[in-house]
Parts: structure tokens; sequence; C-alpha cells
């Protein structure tokens, strides 16, 4: 059976990003974005067995790219709008893993979408092999989107972020335990967080389980969170515990 090719995933990418960024990419300016994504993404689609109409499937990708396009362009607004450091839209374009990271993730967003098997995952998991961010394409998220540095953020299957959400370093969004079927097997069922809008999550933070973080919430960093908090919260960590164990020569 033949498999989906990572070279040729790759090459979509290119052409994804291409017709997204058309000023920041290096595909040659003559190309037809579309009907080389079109073509591309027709081949790999033909790979799946369980796929009858893969041209139509391909087609109907090509549609959403101005609903892909729309949700970028947010994403890199919301790195001019949070970090102080950048100059330019040219800068968050090319040095910003953010932006790989979710031109990524939204093209396998849609593909998930559609129902397609596997092809999702290996687009994901590029991204994540570039960047060591680690989003499943599966996850729902919003506009306006932004993940500063971003280094060993998770974000699970069942997530769900709303607009305006920032993440930094090291944010997991995962879960809690698992329920399993009468063969032993994990059932895929809702078990990650969601992020309701305006939320922030400071780094090396991890929130489990299907809780509920409301709108306008700031969770501070290195904080383990497993239980739902209301809008307008503030989440930190317990300060820490100061005793002078050494003093005039004493020991513990």
């Amino acid at each position: 059976m033949k498999a989906p090719s990572v070279s040729q995933l790759k090459r979509l990418m290119e052409l994804v990003g291409y017709v997204i960024f058309p000023d920041y990419s290096d595909v040659p300016s003559w190309t037809n974005g579309n009907e080389a994504i079109h073509a591309v993404l027709t081949d790999q689609l033909s790979t799946i067995t369980t796929i009858t109409d893969p041209d139509k499937m391909a087609d109907d990708f090509v549609q959403a790219l101005p609903e892909i396009a729309r949700l970028l362009h947010t994403d890199a607004l919301a790195v001019m709008h949070n970090d102080p450091a950048v100059k330019s839209m040219q800068e968050v374009i090319l040095c910003y893993p953010v932006v790989k990271v979710m031109v990524h993730y939204r093209t396998a967003h849609q593909l998930h979408l559609q129902g397609v098997p596997i092809i999702p995952r290996v687009i994901t998991e590029m991204a994540h092999s570039a960047t060591g961010i680690d989003i499943h394409p599966a996850a729902q998220i919003g506009e306006h989107f932004c993940i500063d540095h971003g280094t060993g953020v998770v974000i699970g299957a069942t997530s769900v972020i709303g607009n305006h959400v920032m993440l930094y370093q090291g944010v997991t969004l995962g879960a809690k335990n698992f329920s399993y079927d009468a063969n032993g097997v994990p059932i895929d069922m809702p078990r990650h967080p969601i992020l309701e809008d305006y939320v922030t999550v400071y780094s090396n933070t991890s929130i489990l389980g299907r809780v509920r973080i409301g709108h306008h919430t700031i969770v501070g960093g290195n904080v383990w969170l497993t239980h739902d908090v209301p809008p307008h919260s503030r989440v930190l960590q317990s300060r820490a515990i100061e005793e002078p164990f050494f003093q005039d020569g004493a020991g513990i």
C-alpha cells in the first residue's frame, strides 16, 4: 500500500505558505499556488484507500484557503500586538515559530475537518519537529492566537481555545486521566481544557482535564491547574516559604 510522502507534504506546506504570505515566500512568483496545492494534495490524498474522490476533497481544501489565510493573518497580528520586541510584520513571518506552527496547524485542522486521516498528523508533526510546539490537528483554536517563544507547548486533541488567547513556552493543555472501554482501549472523549477568549497562560503551566478557564483570565507561570476558573480571574503560584535554616552556624 502506498503511503503519503513526507517530502511532498513539505512541498504542500511551502505552497500553502506562499498563498498565505506571498511577500515572504521563496516559491517562484510565477507559480499558480492554488493549482499547485490542488495537484500535490490530490496526489497525496490518492494514497489513502478510504478516500473515494481525492480531486473533490482537494478542491474543497482550496476553497477553504481564504478563511485559513484570514485566520493566519490574525495570528500574525496577535504577535505584533503582544510582543514589544517586534519591529515589523516581516520579522513576525520570517522569525517567529508560532507562524510556522499555525500555518501547519490550520492546514492540518482543515483537512481533519474534511475527514482526512493520517495526513493532518504528519503535517503537524513536521512543525512539531521544527519548533518544539505540539498542536494536535483536532484541537479547536480561534483567531488572534499567539504563542511567545513556544518550545515545549503541548495542545491536546480535544482542547478548545477561544479568540485572543496567549500562551508562553512550556504550557501544557493536557488530559488528567483517560477512560477505557471493555477491552481496555482508551476512549476518545473530551479530556482537554477549554480556554475562553482573552486568556493568558504563562510559562511552564499545566492545565489538565476538561476544565474551563473563563474569559479574561491570567494564569501565572509554573501552575498546576485541574479545576475550573471563573472569568476575570488571576491564578498564581503560591509564594515560596523562606526559612533561615542556617543562622549562627546552625544546620538543618
